[in-house]
């Protein structure tokens, strides 16, 4: 209770104090606003789970300390679901403040025991998986969006394993998204050819500047043709020709004509793009490679892959990631209903482990009940507004 409270009081300043809400302990979650809502079953479930196992809490302590319990149920409030454990009242009024206590406490400790075996089996998880999955072998695609760039017969498909993207090899699931960032801080890369296949294959019938400024030589119409910029060895202009580009990207890779020197007409081919667009070669064991041309940043969200190499075809390849996803959630929800229920706050938890603990300490310093009451509403009011200012504070941020 001490922590919880001082842990929010803490962001609550820090908050006022650096006039930035980037931080927040307590972030509100919308379905459709920071929830994704390819992923709200795992939050309605997990929500679930945490508020049972929080109830089944109470009512194993009140079992314990032979109170009885009337009944268990679950609700939704507007589209949240909770669960509630009904306590015979007469008989938790009628044992000791210690015991109540461990009642009242009970569903916090649930709570904190889900976080710190889902912290557990989250860290353990490659070894838990060893027998069915391999990992640090590379990534596997687990999905792609239905008519994206790389959907389709010549793109990404569910259960390709990703080995390069324009050379950076991918060993791992963070790898995928380090080779994107790496592709657009390097310099563009280029492709060696000789001037007379480059003469040969050249298609352009005019070369003009379009509204962004890059030079196009390739007609709208072209899907397989790419603008290539060149210069080769006695030329000191750069020339353009339109090429299919699957051919230009199979050739050994170039940063000037130096580099492609073998024999003397060799020059280096650059893709001619608009700012913010690339050309990335993705190489995957189920095929040709892959071709992307436009924004490396539109790949981490159109794509999802996966660390885990299934060691059998005929598993899933999805599961490691769901299992993943699921930790998490419940590692996130139990612990913030151990925080909020911790609190001293009207209504929640906290309202009666504050009174309870009270009872408990100052029987004897503060003999009089009224007393005890009128000190446990003082705390229970700053409690109150310190939880609900964070929790304000959380939704101005979230929905300005």
């Amino acid at each position: 209770m001490v922590a919880s409270l001082t842990l929010l009081v803490v962001m609550l300043c820090k908050t006022f104090i650096q006039d930035s809400s980037t931080e927040q302990v307590l972030t509100p979650v919308m379905p459709g606003i920071n929830l994704p809502m390819s992923q709200i079953l795992y939050y309605f479930v997990t929500l679930s789970v945490c508020g049972i196992l929080h109830e089944f809490g109470h009512a194993v302590a009140a079992v314990r300390e032979q109170v009885r319990v009337n009944g268990f149920g679950m609700f939704i409030f507007i589209i949240y679901p909770g669960a509630y454990v009904d306590l015979y009242t007469e008989h938790l009024h009628a044992i000791s403040p210690l015991r109540q206590l461990r009642i009242y406490c009970a569903g916090v400790w649930h709570n904190f025991i889900i976080v710190v075996v889902c912290v557990a089996l989250l860290s353990c998880l490659p070894i838990i998986l060893l027998p069915f999955y391999t990992t640090g072998s590379g990534a596997i695609v687990t999905n792609v969006v239905e008519n994206s760039p790389v959907y389709g017969e010549r793109g990404l498909s569910r259960g390709y394993k990703l080995l390069s993207i324009n050379g950076c090899s991918i060993n791992k699931e963070e790898d995928w998204s380090m080779c994107i960032i790496d592709a657009i801080h390097q310099p563009t890369r280029g492709y060696c050819m000789s001037l007379d296949e480059i003469n040969q294959l050249n298609t352009a019938k005019k070369v003009f500047k379009s509204v962004d400024g890059s030079i196009q030589c390739c007609s709208n119409t072209s899907l397989a043709d790419l603008c290539f910029t060149y210069s080769s060895k006695g030329a000191s202009d750069k020339k353009h020709a339109c090429v299919a580009a699957r051919p230009v990207t199979d050739r050994v890779s170039c940063s000037t004509y130096r580099d492609c020197i073998v024999y003397r007409d060799m020059a280096c081919l650059h893709p001619s793009l608009p700012n913010n667009t690339y050309l990335l070669r993705i190489l995957h064991d189920s095929g040709p490679a892959v071709l992307y041309v436009g924004d490396p940043h539109l790949l981490l969200y159109i794509v999802s892959v996966s660390g885990y190499i299934p060691r059998y075809t005929s598993l899933p390849v999805d599961l490691p990631n769901i299992l993943d996803t699921l930790l998490k959630y419940l590692i996130s929800l139990s612990g913030a209903l151990a925080l909020l229920n911790s609190v001293p706050c009207y209504a929640l938890d906290g309202q009666w482990i504050l009174t309870a603990l009270i009872e408990h300490v100052c029987q004897k310093s503060i003999p009089k009940a009224k007393d005890r009451q009128f000190l446990a509403n003082c705390i229970l009011l700053c409690g109150t507004f310190v939880l609900v200012s964070n929790i304000l504070l959380a939704m101005w941020t979230l929905l300005r």
